[in-house]
């Protein structure tokens, strides 16, 4: 199946799409409806008030292309999920590529004069590199690793952005080999580093990641616009201005704009807004102090999302409408050029795009509480342990006329706190072999796995027009035992 060619919104021809020879159509596949008539992502809407709440119908919360299949199936991108699991195996990982694509092209629609980077740290393979690409938006990495990934897959490093706290020499030298367009400086010291490794005769453009003092974001752990954590460099304390001095005073770095990132999981415009106040009050500063207008403003990502029906998502419409207002506005007052404005979105554009599935192993009963322990668990997703983060499994592929009880959903490792989602709706006839699957699962689950108990990693399938391919395969045990080279 192939696209002609198509024109992006930022006027530039995106790359043909193909499905590859190994894409198999899957038996029993369904079509999807037209992608027009499915739900708009991120309230790609009209731009009035904070945090829509995500609809409270059971599909609400799933990719746009979610379909009955028969027998209490669902179909995602035209592919049973019952296939799914029986071609490839449980636990697997399911991207709606689709879903992915339009929820790029809404962001570029709602940002059509800024710069839109895809948060690689969300989820990222090579295929995910092809799409980001395609779609026309930038790339936002955090390592050596994840950008000679992307720089492998055929991403042009100009139009990266290497971000990170603490970054490794082996990081910095990657980026000056390969071309970062830009490098977030996050601490003084990697000032002189990156400054005395930049080659003679060149300049390496760079930000200065601030720290505006705002409370932001959907977990204390995830709250990165505060003084209290190890990102960025305070405005409050002077520590930002202080930097922003050093890196002008050095001939081999180019400032060219200010960076903040206010957390993650935020679900409402006004941290938004308030950061763009007080950034342009540092950048009126860096005029007045130093002559010098800084050219862009990148304002980070942190774009919440619905895991269950019902719950806040970020309005995508009304953010776009309200910082470009905020923006323009406060330069206008401060008779500041508007900065070029850029943005960092990853769970927003692959998190309700992907689907776990998992295998029901046992079901037990203590009294008042219902276990029911499926095939992944900590080392697929650790964020329930982490951030206490909530989901709504369900139950595909059985018909069932049994009622619903609160049940635990647990996973298979050695630790109590391996809980996938506490007292959520389920079958009272659950039982081993049952499959069950979960939405909003693409961001930060396999990116985040680990080798916990050596269980492996599950695959990563794509799905699109009634057909899946495997993108990432399954972690082997082979593949473990060849990294123990202690005998």
């Amino acid at each position: 199946m192939s696209h002609p060619s198509r024109l992006n919104p930022r006027g530039r021809h995106a790359l043909p799409r193909s499905v590859p020879e190994t894409a198999a159509p899957v038996a029993g596949a369904v079509t999807a409806p037209p992608r027009t008539a499915l739900r708009p992502p991120l309230g790609d809407g009209p731009p009035s008030g904070d945090g829509p709440a995500a609809g409270d119908g059971p599909l609400s919360v799933w990719p746009g292309s979610t379909t009955p299949a028969g027998h209490d199936d669902l179909a995602v991108g035209g592919v049973p999920l019952t296939e799914v699991a029986d071609r490839f195996g449980t636990p697997s990982y399911v991207l709606d590529e689709d879903e992915i694509r339009h929820r790029c092209r809404a962001y570029l629609r709602a940002f059509p004069d800024a710069e839109v980077y895809y948060a690689a740290k969300a989820f990222l393979c090579r295929a995910m590199v092809h799409w980001v690409r395609e779609e026309g938006l930038g790339l936002d990495v955090c390592s050596a690793g994840e950008l000679e990934l992307a720089v492998t897959a055929g991403f042009p490093p100009a139009r990266m952005v290497l971000h990170g706290n603490a970054k490794s020499p082996a990081d910095l030298r990657a980026a000056l080999r390969l071309g970062v367009g830009r490098i977030a400086l996050d601490n003084t010291s990697e000032i002189a580093r990156l400054a005395a490794a930049v080659p003679a005769g060149t300049r390496q453009k760079v930000l200065v990641r601030v720290v505006p003092g705002i409370a932001a974001g959907g977990h204390a752990k995830i709250r990165t616009g505060t003084d209290d954590q190890k990102f960025g460099l305070s405005i409050a304390d002077g520590s930002a201005q202080h930097a922003i001095a050093r890196v002008l005073g050095q001939p081999r770095l180019e400032l060219v704009g200010l960076h903040c990132h206010l957390g993650s999981q935020i679900t409402t415009v006004k941290p938004y807004l308030s950061a763009v106040r007080r950034l342009i009050g540092l950048l009126a500063r860096i005029r007045e102090q130093h002559g010098v207008t800084l050219p862009e403003l990148d304002l980070g990502g942190g774009h919440g999302v619905a895991y269950r029906p019902g719950e806040p998502a970020l309005d995508l419409a009304a953010l776009a409408a309200r910082v470009r207002a905020e923006l323009a506005r406060g330069c206008a007052a401060a008779g500041l050029p508007v900065p070029r404005l850029a943005v960092e979105p990853g769970r927003a554009v692959v998190g309700p795009a992907g689907v776990v599935l998992y295998r029901v192993l046992s079901v037990k009963r203590t009294g008042v509480h219902t276990f029911v322990a499926v095939d992944g668990g900590m080392s697929d997703n650790p964020r329930p342990a982490l951030y206490g983060v909530r989901y709504a499994p369900r139950l595909v592929g059985r018909d069932t006329a049994a009622a619903t009880e609160p049940v635990t959903v647990v996973g298979r490792h050695c630790e109590a706190g391996d809980v996938l989602a506490a007292d959520v709706p389920l079958p009272a006839d659950v039982r081993p072999g049952d499959l069950l699957a979960v939405p909003v699962a693409g961001a930060y689950q396999l990116s985040m796995a680990s080798g916990y108990n050596l269980v492996g990693r599950p695959p990563v399938v794509a799905v699109t027009g009634g057909r899946a391919r495997l993108l990432v395969r399954r972690e082997s045990l082979a593949d473990l035992q060849e990294r123990d080279v202690g005998l």
